[in-house]
């Protein structure tokens, strides 16, 4: 499955990349997953994308919680939770 991740804000400088595609071999998986899947692939991302730091994700522009699943073709955003002032 082919999956477009983008990463804005903190996320974004963290990692030093903007956006990325990937291969993944499922058919589908869930947020929860993903984030697992990306975690383990270097210190960088484990860093950004741990478990405990507020991350909020958005599936083709619409907020999705970590049980929501992606699907071939999705694009993936992850990015830190605003806040106004």
């Amino acid at each position: 499955m082919k999956l477009t991740i983008k990463y804005f804000a903190s996320v974004r400088e963290q990692l030093d990349v903007a956006q990325e595609t990937i291969e993944i071999d499922a058919q589908h998986i869930t947020i929860d997953g993903l984030r697992k899947r990306l975690v383990a692939s270097g210190p960088r991302v484990a860093e950004a994308l741990r478990e405990d730091k507020p991350v909020r994700v958005a599936v083709n522009q619409e907020m999705v919680t970590s049980s929501f699943v992606i699907r071939q073709d999705s694009e993936i955003a992850f990015f830190p939770p605003v806040t106004g002032g």
